[in-house]
Formats: structure tokens, sequence, C-alpha cells
């Protein structure tokens, strides 16, 4: 990292991690080996095409880990990559709109990774954005991405994004701004069904696989904690004539939970033909 930029990390305003040592592994060496571990045995499929988003779950790597590197070893073969627009749900705040954080910097255990500067300025000024780190504060559904895009990429810079109440076109119109060149890549944080048996949820999160793959951005709450998200993922892809190739599904009850009561997880790849 440039002298530059070392100096301006250390003096910014940080985002420390809130889920580390509940979510993931808090030491960064075991982080290090379970990332790199998640990412060595899982095999990713060849996409038709260039990626230019993913959909990608966010629970426990015990949980989700598992799925949510079949999609980031489809996207290390984007070596061209340099800023990620990385967009998830509200869990905790309640918002009208989109979330930039005051912050200059979310940390991880892995280290520090800095807001890009660029993009923060270019959505601060759009409708439905607005700046404050209460919704990020607290917000898992950003920081777990965080340690598998630091393994693969090491430098990178980032617009972390919190969706609260918004529509896929509100969505899709920042997305838009904020992804204009091919150095910049999408990813939007959900799960899928929470709750269900194991047997009532392969079926919903079958019904939302498919809308997903159709591109239907008219998904609700209860088949996606992401919805707004993913809403926005595929409005621009519909817009903008992308394709979505499923990469991997499953639930909890085929990693580490049990089957009465089991969330979905589902890994998908948007990508121009």
């Amino acid at each position: 990292m440039p002298t530059k930029m070392r100096a301006q990390m250390s003096n910014a305003s940080v985002r420390p991690p809130a889920v580390a040592g509940l979510f993931y592994p808090d030491d960064p060496v075991e982080l290090q080996e379970t990332v790199s571990s998640y990412l060595a045995h899982a095999a990713p499929p060849s996409l038709p095409g260039t990626a230019i988003g993913f959909i990608v779950p966010h629970a426990g790597y015990i949980y989700s880990g598992s799925t949510a590197a079949v999609a980031y070893r489809t996207l290390a073969e984007r070596k061209d990559v340099r800023r990620i627009v990385l967009i998830g749900p509200s869990h905790r705040v309640y918002l009208e709109g989109i979330a930039i954080p005051k912050a200059d910097v979310f940390a991880t255990p892995l280290g520090r990774v800095p807001i890009d500067a660029e993009l923060k300025a270019i959505v601060r000024s759009l409708p439905n954005v607005v700046e404050s780190d209460d919704p990020h504060r607290f917000e898992h559904s950003l920081e777990v991405q965080l340690p598998f895009l630091q393994v693969i990429f090491g430098n990178f810079t980032l617009l972390p994004l919190v969706a609260g109440r918004a529509s896929g076109a509100q969505v899709a119109a920042v997305l838009a701004e904020a992804a204009q060149d091919r150095n910049t890549l999408i990813l939007a944080s959900s799960d899928l069904s929470h709750y269900l048996t194991y047997e009532r949820a392969q079926q919903a999160d079958a019904v939302t696989n498919a809308a997903i793959l159709r591109r239907d951005p008219t998904l609700t709450g209860e088949q996606a904690c992401g919805a707004v998200p993913i809403n926005g993922l595929l409005h621009l892809a519909r817009d903008r004539g992308y394709e979505v190739k499923e990469l991997a599904r499953c639930n909890s009850g085929d990693t580490a939970g049990d089957r009465s009561r089991v969330v979905g997880y589902g890994a998908y790849a948007v990508y121009a033909a």
C-alpha cells in the first residue's frame, strides 16, 4: 500500500468489526485459514460471460460459508476488480432508502478496507441515499463478506450500502451510478427463507430461486431477508440485459443446524453474456 494511503488510513474514521468471534473467527490466523479452506473446497462453475455482480449469503460461516465460497471462487476469476459495491439489508435499524457510512474505513481481524471516496461522493447526492453510521454499526450482512474479499483481492476499495425501505428501481439507480466501470463489481448480500422446516424451506427456496433466475425484481422479505438488495440488482440486470446463474444453494439443515427450523442460502452470478 502506498505511503500516502497508509497515512490517510491511520487517521481515518473506522467502523470496527461487530460480529468477529460470532459469525466468523476473530483470530486473524484462524480467519485466514478458515476462508482459504472454504475457497479451496469450492468448485466454481464456469460462467458463459463476464461477471457483473453476485448474490451471496451472510450467515455465520459454519452455516453459509461453503455456499458463499462458491460465489467467491467464481468472483476470483475477475482479476481486474478493484472496487466493490456491497449492499445488504438493514437488520437492526429502521431505514428509509439506502445508507452510506460516514466512516472512512471498515475493519476486520484481517485488516482495514478503505471506503472508496470517489464512489461515495457519486452516490451521496442521489435520491434515497443518506449518510449515517447507525445502520452500519452492527450490520453483519456486509461485514461477513469482507474477509472473503480480503483473502481474494488483498487491496481493494469498498462502497458499503445498507438498504432499508426502497424499491428495486430506486436501488438499481444507485447501483447503476456506482458501478459504471468494468473494474467495479456489485455484491448483494442476502439469505433466503427463514425458520421453516427443512422440507418447507426447500420448497419455498425453489420458488425464490426460479424468481431470481428469471430476474423478477419483486421478491419479498419472506422470500429473502435481503430482498431489497436483490431486487435492485435484478432490476439492473433486467434493464441491461444481464443473465443470472445459480452457483450453489442449501440451507442450515445441510450444514450445521437441525432440520426443524432452518435458514436458506443461495449464491448467484449476474453476468454479461
